[in-house]
C-alpha cells in the first residue's frame, strides 16, 4: 500500500510540470479522444458493408459505396487526429523534461558542499542524464498511450453493449482477467526496476570515478580490483535485469493469451447470436473486430505499464535530487559591504560527522592587510578553517566576523567577491585561454588579461601555443601540463584583484624556479590585502605576518616565523624536518 501511494505521489508530483502546457495537454487528449471514436466506427460500417452482400451476383453496390466512402473518411481521420495527438504530447514530453531537467540542475547549484561531498557525482549525473530521459521516455509519453488504450476499451465495449447486451456482457465479465494480470506483472516489474535504477546509479558512479582518475589507477595497479568492483556490481545489475526483463516478458504472452479468450467467447456466443437470428453476419464480423480491438489495448497498456514502472522509479531518484536541502537563504541579508579585511573567529566549533568533533571553541582575530599561514598535519582543520570562511560549510556554533559584521548576516555572493580563491587542484574548462582567465570578470579587457598573465609569468607559455590566448583547452585543461595550469588558475585571481586572498597549496604544482616569481607576484598582490595561506611548505610562508599552526583541530602554537623557531615546538619540529639533513 505504501508502495502504491509513493508511486501516486510521484505520478501527479510529475504531472504538475505539465501545468504550463495544459492548453497541449488538452488538445492532445481531445485529438486521441476523436481518433479513438472515428476509429471505433470502422467495424460498424465494415459490418453495414458486409449486410449489403446477400450473395453471389445479389450486391447492393448502391449502397456500399457510399458506406466504403464513410469507411475511407474514418480511417484518414482517425490517422490525422492521431498524427496531431503525437505532435501534442511530444510538445508536452519534451518541454516538460526541459523544466524538470533546470529544475534539477538549479538544486544543485543551491544544495550545500555537504551534499555534493557525500553523494557519488557518478550517482548524481546519472540521475540528471540518464533517469530524466527515462522519464520521458516511459512516463510521459506513455501517458498518452495509456489514455488512448483506456479510451478504446471503453469505447468498445459501449459499441458493443448497443449492438447486443449479451455478447457485450460476456466481455465485460473478462475484462477483470485483464486486469488481474497486468496488476501481476506490474507489481513485480516495479520493484525490480527500482532496483536496476539504483545500481545503475552506483555503476556510473563507479566508472566515473575510474576515468577521472585513471593515472591513479594505474599507478597503483588497481586495475583487477577495479576490475572486480565493476564485475561484482554489474553481476547485481545483470540479475535484477534479467528479473525485470523475466516480468516484463511476461507481458505480452499473458495478454496473449487473454486476447484469444476473448476473441473465441465472442466468436462463439456470436455465432449462436447469429444463427438465432438475433445479429446479422455483418454485425457478427463487427464484434469480431471489437474484440481484436478491445484486447489489443491491454497489450499496449501492459508493455506501457513496464515502462510506467521503470519511470516511476527514476522520477523519485530525480525528486530526491530536487528535494534535496538547499543551502539557507540568502533573502534580505546584505548584498554591499565594505571590505577592510579583518576577520575575527570567535568560540567557532564544527564537524562533518557529529561523531567525530574536529573543530572546538576556535578563536582568532586577523587584522586588516595581515598574512596568516595555516599548517598542520593532514586532518588538523586547515582546509575546513577555509571552507567555513566562504560558507562552504557553516559553523556549528560561534560567529565569524568579517569588516565588523558576521558572515551569516551577508548574502554568500557578496561574502564570496570578497575573496580570491586559488586551490592546489586546478579547474579549468573547455573554452580559450583567454574565456578561462577571465572566467571571474566577464567584462575584462584584451590588456587587463594579458596584464594579469605576465604577472605570474604565464605570458611566455600562452603565446608559445599554437593560437595563443585563443586556445582551446580541453576538458579540465588535460592538453597542458599541471603547472602551467596553475598558473593560470592563478591568473584568474590576478585580474579580479580582490580585497582578500586564500591560497590552498597554490604553488604545489609549481616548480621551484617558477615558484620563486609567483611568490613575488602574490607578495604584491597582498599588499594592503588580508591573506590565508594553506601551505605544507613552510618556505613559502615565512614572510606570514602571523602563522597558526594546527593540530587536531585546535591551534596549538601560534606568531610569525621566528617566534615560533624560537619556541622550539611542534613548528619548529616541521621546519627543521624539512629543511635540515639528519646524519646518523
Amino acid at each position: 500500500m505504501k508502495q502504491k501511494n509513493n508511486n501516486k505521489a510521484v505520478l501527479f508530483r510529475l504531472l504538475a510540470y505539465t501545468k504550463p502546457y495544459r492548453l497541449s495537454l488538452i488538445l492532445s487528449l481531445l485529438c486521441a479522444l476523436i481518433s479513438v471514436t472515428l476509429s471505433l466506427l470502422t467495424p460498424i460500417l465494415i459490418g453495414r458493408a458486409v449486410d449489403y452482400i446477400v450473395g453471389e451476383g445479389n450486391v447492393a453496390f448502391s449502397k456500399i459505396i457510399p458506406v466504403l466512402a464513410e469507411l475511407a473518411l474514418a480511417i484518414v481521420g482517425s490517422a490525422v487526429f492521431q498524427w496531431l495527438m503525437t505532435y501534442h504530447t511530444n510538445k508536452i514530453t519534451f518541454r516538460t523534461i526541459k523544466d524538470l531537467r533546470t529544475r534539477a540542475f538549479h538544486q544543485l547549484n543551491k544544495v550545500p558542499l555537504r551534499y555534493i561531498d557525500q553523494n557519488s557525482h557518478g550517482n548524481i549525473m546519472n540521475s540528471m542524464v540518464n533517469d530524466i530521459d527515462t522519464v520521458s521516455d516511459g512516463l510521459l509519453q506513455g501517458f498518452a498511450q495509456l489514455f488512448t488504450g483506456l479510451v478504446t476499451i471503453f469505447g468498445t465495449i459501449i459499441f458493443m453493449l448497443m449492438m447486443n447486451v449479451t455478447v457485450g456482457l460476456a466481455v465485460i465479465l473478462l475484462t477483470p482477467l485483464s486486469l488481474f494480470v497486468a496488476s501481476f506483472i506490474s507489481k513485480h516489474i516495479y520493484s525490480k526496476f527500482a532496483e536496476q535504477s539504483k545500481i545503475r546509479g552506483e555503476l556510473s558512479g563507479l566508472i566515473e570515478e575510474m576515468v577521472g582518475n585513471q593515472k591513479l589507477v594505474k599507478l597503483l595497479s588497481y586495475e583487477e580490483k577495479s576490475q572486480e568492483c565493476f564485475e561484482e556490481i554489474n553481476e547485481r545489475l545483470h540479475q535484477c535485469g534479467v528479473l525485470a526483463q523475466f516480468y516484463s516478458a511476461l507481458t505480452n504472452p499473458c495478454t496473449r493469451f487473454v486476447n484469444g479468450i476473448v476473441y473465441a467467447t465472442v466468436g462463439v456466443l456470436g455465432a449462436f447470436t447469429a444463427i438465432r437470428g438475433m445479429i446479422s453476419v455483418g454485425q457478427l464480423s463487427s464484434f469480431l473486430a471489437y474484440a481484436n480491438q478491445y484486447t489489443k489495448p491491454f497489450n499496449e497498456i501492459s508493455g506501457v505499464i513496464t515502462e510506467l514502472q521503470s519511470a516511476l522509479a527514476s522520477a523519485q531518484r530525480v525528486f530526491a535530487l530536487i528535494d534535496a536541502e538547499p543551502e539557507s537563504s540568502d533573502e534580505g541579508l546584505l548584498s554591499v559591504l565594505a571590505c577592510d579585511g579583518s576577520v575575527t573567529i570567535q568560540n567557532v566549533s564544527f564537524s562533518y560527522n557529529s561523531e567525530a568533533p574536529l573543530i572546538e571553541n576556535f578563536n582568532l582575530k586577523v587584522k586588516p592587510g595581515q598574512r596568516v599561514a595555516i599548517v598542520g598535519p593532514t586532518g588538523s582543520g586547515k582546509t575546513t578553517i577555509i571552507n567555513l570562511l566562504m560558507r562552504f560549510y557553516d559553523t556549528d556554533s560561534g560567529e565569524i566576523i568579517l569588516s565588523g559584521t558576521d558572515i551569516r548576516q551577508m548574502k554568500r555572493e557578496t561574502l564570496r567577491n570578497m575573496f580570491g580563491m586559488v586551490l592546489q587542484d586546478t579547474w579549468l574548462f573547455q573554452g580559450t585561454v583567454r574565456d578561462n582567465i577571465a572566467y571571474g570578470k566577464e567584462d575584462a579587457t584584451e590588456e587587463e588579461i594579458i596584464a594579469a598573465a605576465k604577472a605570474v609569468h604565464a605570458h611566455g607559455f600562452i603565446k608559445r601555443m599554437p593560437q595563443g590566448y585563443d586556445t582551446v583547452l580541453t576538458d579540465e585543461g588535460s592538453n597542458i601540463s599541471q603547472g602551467q595550469r596553475q598558473l593560470l588558475s592563478i591568473a584568474r585571481v590576478m585580474l579580479r584583484k580582490p580585497p582578500m586572498l586564500i591560497l590552498d597549496e597554490a604553488t604545489s604544482n609549481i616548480d621551484t624556479r617558477t615558484e620563486v616569481y609567483i611568490q613575488r607576484a602574490f607578495t604584491k598582490l597582498m599588499e594592503g590585502r588580508t591573506s590565508f595561506i594553506v601551505a605544507h611548505r613552510l618556505s613559502t610562508i615565512k614572510e606570514a605576518d602571523m602563522i597558526l599552526v594546527m593540530n587536531k583541530g585546535k591551534i596549538i602554537e601560534q606568531g610569525n616565523h621566528e617566534e615560533l623557531l624560537r619556541m622550539n615546538g611542534f613548528y619548529a619540529q616541521l621546519y627543521h624536518s624539512q629543511f635540515e639533513r639528519h646524519t646518523d
